[in-house]
């Protein structure tokens, strides 16, 4: 199947996907919308469901694309295939399956498995593990790669931990279309596995995303970004466009209560159920607990969101954009405190 027959069927395909908001079609976006679908088919090679999943809110959206797109596609300092291996040790830490399987997937493509196998790779993995996650409690990994490389895999890992919480919400455990027996999985991440790689073989000009969002300035807490200033600019645009939805749609006590909670953790779990987060809430009015909860399981336990958690939202009042931006507020504020905590130089 040609790839202009093969990208709108995966696309159309990818956004069955999408739960608890509606998804923007690919041939009815309009404006922010259709210019970011277009990027993504371009340059990842399918409309992917972790990028149009942020479609409600048109900003939120090209921030996800535009810190994918500039740290994990644009070719750079850093080897796809790094990047990819850290994208899976961030995503099985953070217990995403969807994301853990697509980045193996194409971590043993990359590799010369030609086919994606659970163990992909996982000989490869074990440096940046030890360097990726936070969760062993020993004293931190100096980074195993050069110092020029630092702003794309640590770019690569807080996009990731953004990602794999926004996942874990919008998305199921698989990247199938629902009712399609995971017996075909095989199959399908053997043609997205093809999708993403003959993209990944064009020529992809860093910064083409950056005029998606106004410019910003880099926060200090992703100073790690500024030896690329590609990356950089990505990020400071990036979490200026995310930062604003938070102040629009997170009342200002529950992103309090987020930040607050961010101190001292590194990232393991709060929990087997969600006790802890229960005990979080009692104390904020009951009009605004549905939203705190919601927010809070995203930041620390995006997998034990459920239906009745966002549900409860709804109730509240919360539309698909407030969804949205409430998830990649919280989930980036997540991914930034657990980048300020990855060794780098300096």
């Amino acid at each position: 199947m040609p790839a202009s027959v093969l990208r709108p069927v995966l696309g159309a395909l990818g956004l069955t996907q999408i739960r608890y908001v509606d998804p923007v079609r690919r041939g009815r976006a309009s404006g922010l919308v259709a210019e970011v679908y277009r990027q993504v088919e371009r340059d990842f090679g399918v409309l992917a469901p972790p990028v149009a999943l942020h479609a409600p809110a048109p900003e939120v959206l090209a921030a996800a694309w535009m810190l994918l797109r500039e740290t994990l596609v644009v070719p750079g300092a850093a080897p796809r295939a790094a990047k990819e291996a850290v994208a899976t040790a961030v995503s099985l830490g953070n217990a995403c399956p969807y994301c853990a399987t697509i980045h193996n997937n194409a971590l043993g493509l990359l590799a010369g498995g030609g086919s994606a196998r659970p163990d992909a790779g996982a000989a490869a993995l074990e440096e940046v593990v030890n360097w990726a996650m936070l969760t062993d409690g020993g004293p931190p990994q100096p980074p195993p790669f050069p110092a020029v490389q630092t702003p794309e895999l640590a770019g690569v890992a807080v996009l990731l931990h953004y990602l794999n919480r926004m996942v874990n919400v919008f998305l199921r455990d698989m990247p199938l279309p629902p009712g399609v027996p995971e017996v075909a999985l095989p199959v399908v991440l053997r043609v997205l596995g093809w999708a993403m790689m003959s993209a990944a073989r064009r020529p992809h000009g860093p910064g083409l995303s950056l005029d998606l969002l106004p410019a910003a300035p880099l926060p200090a807490d992703l100073s790690w970004a500024a030896g690329n200033p590609t990356v950089a600019q990505a990020f400071g645009r990036a979490c200026a466009a995310i930062d604003e939805a938070g102040r629009r749609s997170v009342p200002e006590a529950v992103r309090d209560l987020v930040q607050v909670n961010l101190v001292g953790w590194r990232g393991g779990p709060r929990g087997i159920s969600r006790a802890w987060v229960e005990g979080l809430v009692e104390g904020m009015p009951e009009r605004q607990r549905p939203v705190a909860r919601f927010a809070l399981l995203v930041a620390f336990a995006s997998y034990q969101v459920d239906s009745a958690v966002v549900r409860d939202c709804r109730a509240a009042g919360a539309d698909a954009p407030t969804l949205v931006e409430v998830s990649a507020w919280s989930a980036m504020t997540a991914a930034r405190w657990l980048g300020v905590q990855l060794p780098t130089p300096g």
